[in-house]
Order: C-alpha cells, then sequence, then structure tokens
C-alpha cells in the first residue's frame, strides 16, 4: 500500500496553490499505478480502468463512488461498456492537490 493510500484527503476551499507539473510527476511516479497521467499542463490526473463487461465496470465504479464519498473528494466518471475512466482535479484551486493523489492511491488499492 501507498504511503498516499494511507493518508485522508482534507477539505481544500481556496487558497493554496496547485502542485506544479514537476511535483505533480513526482508524486505520479513514486506513488501510483503508471497507468495514470497527468494532463493539461499537470491540472488533470486521469486513468482508464478496462473490464470485461458492464456490470463489472459499474461494480468497480461504485466503489469509487464509495471511497469518494468516504474522503469528500469526488472525481469524474467516465462509465461505459467495459471500461472506467477517472478524471481527478480540486476546482478550488484549478489544479491538482494532494488530495487527488490520495484519491487515486485508494482507487489503485481496488485493484489488488
Amino acid at each position: 500500500m501507498s504511503k498516499l493510500a494511507k493518508k485522508r484527503c482534507i477539505p481544500c476551499e481556496g487558497g493554496v496553490e496547485a502542485l506544479s507539473p514537476k511535483e505533480a510527476e513526482k508524486l505520479r511516479t513514486e506513488e501510483l499505478n503508471d497507468e495514470w497521467m497527468l494532463i493539461d499542463d499537470a491540472h488533470l490526473l486521469v486513468r482508464e480502468f478496462r473490464f470485461k463487461n458492464f456490470a463489472d465496470a459499474m461494480t468497480f465504479a461504485n466503489k469509487i463512488a464509495k471511497i469518494a464519498d468516504e474522503e469528500n473528494h469526488h472525481p469524474e466518471l467516465n462509465v461505459g461498456w467495459g471500461h472506467v475512466g477517472v478524471e481527478l482535479t480540486t476546482h478550488a484551486i484549478h489544479g491538482l492537490s494532494e488530495n487527488d493523489f490520495i484519491l487515486a492511491a485508494k482507487i489503485d488499492e481496488l485493484e489488488k
């Protein structure tokens, strides 16, 4: 289990800087599955999960929803036949925060 998966999200209402692309890349490479990608100049953290059918994709999406509610940090989910797309960002700061990486690490744990 990564160090981040053991942490809790802290509410963010703005007033702090988003992670720099360099800081975000360091967290991504050190703490997350290699399939997570930084896009939009490190404003979004995204990953696509594949499944054998729609039911399995929905089951996984519901597991993400439970964690997101527990952490009070909610991703954008795109659910379709055999896939779940996850997009993370911290809207209050218009970029990435540690919370995004905490939630991504917890989502990674669902695969184990």
